[in-house]
């Protein structure tokens, strides 16, 4: 089994930062892409950015110059700074890995539990 628990959203003022972490743990053998997805209230969820081993990196445009994902593969952990925050950034932030373990060779996709981010105006 692989967990990846998410940690550092919270409330903050628009124009702050807040910087988000999201660990995984368990039989992992390699992770492929990582990246952060976030859903407001009565909205879709949003790809925000991905991150591949290797280092590439893509962003949604609403983000684009303000976000900065980045990840640690020694730890399999993945960050994302997010700076100049806006109320519109408000949403349930949530990780992701595309995890190949011991059991399954294969890539998996796994989920974070979702962190809460608000930017009060």
């Amino acid at each position: 089994q692989v967990q990846l628990v998410e940690s550092g959203g919270g409330l903050v003022q628009a124009g702050g930062s807040l910087r988000l972490s999201c660990a995984a743990s368990g039989s992992i053998v390699s992770i492929n892409i990582m990246g952060w997805y976030r859903q407001a209230p009565g909205k879709q969820r949003e790809l925000v950015a991905t991150i591949t081993y290797g280092g590439g990196t893509n962003y949604a445009d609403s983000v684009k110059g303000r976000f900065t994902i980045s990840r640690d593969n020694a730890k399999n952990t993945v960050y994302l700074q997010m700076n100049s925050l806006k109320p519109e950034d408000t949403a349930v932030y949530y990780c992701y890995a595309d995890v190949s373990t011991y059991y399954r060779g294969s890539y998996v996709r796994y989920w974070g539990q979702g962190t809460q981010v608000t930017v009060s105006s």
